[in-house]
């Protein structure tokens, strides 16, 4: 019942929006049609879970027709003149109009493996590595630290990563002792880009070092070291259709402004010449 009544009140708002005065100025009318009507029934049922009473629904008309009205107004005002906020969210709409033609473009296996040829360096997986530490902090040893941290890899040296003794030739770290599959950025985030670089030269299986990090020396024990590999299409093959469909946006987007741009000419003001600037009037003379 709640569906038909609606379905009439739809017909008879259309009915009354069609058959309104014939005299009336096609400029002064505000038309709404049975989609626009449909529009304002599905977003009220998105937001509330039911749909809409016949109040509710003409409540939902009047403040369509009020928002036509005052948008008109406000243009035959000029109001849209020099305002950023309007140049701005203009000059996006046309911006993703010229996206819109690049995003109805479905690529082809074929296309789509072309455009993973030439930019397969972008999918590049980095280089990870799995690591112990024993950190000697200058804090506590002073200028000894990287020493002591030396003569700690004598007692280590043929000692398996997990071996008892280890922790206690170090001092306690701030932060987790044993990192797994980190790659180059995400070491340098914590330690800094001199160790990260260091670590991965290192060769797995045995405790090494002195490495040198923004906290003081460590002691480090590469368990593994995966190196950097570029993953077959297949296994990334949405990311890369992801990434090709951005690529076309940016390109459509590229050639929509050029041929825009070509049909304006720019005028700047010229710089003044030397010796024509007007000077600057000086404080206290007459």
């Amino acid at each position: 019942m709640q569906f038909l009544l609606l379905g009439l009140l739809l017909f008879l708002v259309y009915g009354k929006i069609q058959t309104g005065p014939a005299r009336a100025p096609k400029s002064n009318q505000i038309e709404l049609t049975l989609d626009d009507l449909r529009q304002l029934q599905i977003g009220f049922a998105a937001q509330w879970q039911r749909p809409p009473t016949t109040q509710e629904m003409m409540g939902l008309v009047e403040n369509r027709i009020r928002e036509e009205i005052l948008y008109r107004e406000a243009l035959a005002m000029g109001l849209d003149k020099d305002d950023t906020i309007v140049r701005r969210r203009m000059a996006q709409k046309m911006e993703f109009l010229a996206e819109d033609v690049a995003a109805a473009h479905e690529p082809s296996a074929a296309e789509l493996r072309a455009w993973f040829a030439k930019n397969e360096k972008l999918f590049a997986q980095p280089a990870r590595v799995s690591f112990h530490h024993l950190y000697f902090s200058p804090d506590k040893r002073g200028p000894s630290a990287r020493a002591d941290a030396a003569r700690a890899l004598g007692r280590l040296e043929g000692k398996p990563a997990d071996w008892p003794g280890a922790a206690s030739l170090g001092d306690p770290f701030m932060f987790q002792s044993y990192l797994a599959d980190r790659d180059p950025s995400q070491i340098a985030k914590e330690f800094g880009p001199p160790f990260a670089k260091a670590l991965f030269e290192q060769k797995p299986g045995a405790w090494r070092g002195p490495v040198e990090s923004g906290y003081g020396s460590h002691l480090v024990f590469v368990e593994s070291i995966t190196p950097e590999r570029l993953p077959a299409l297949e296994e990334i093959e949405p990311d890369v259709k992801i990434a090709w469909l951005a690529a076309q946006k940016a390109e459509a987007w590229d050639k929509a402004y050029k041929a825009m741009r070509a049909k304006y000419e720019l005028v700047l003001p010229l710089p003044p010449t030397p010796g024509t600037e007007r000077a600057a009037p000086t404080k206290g003379r007459p």
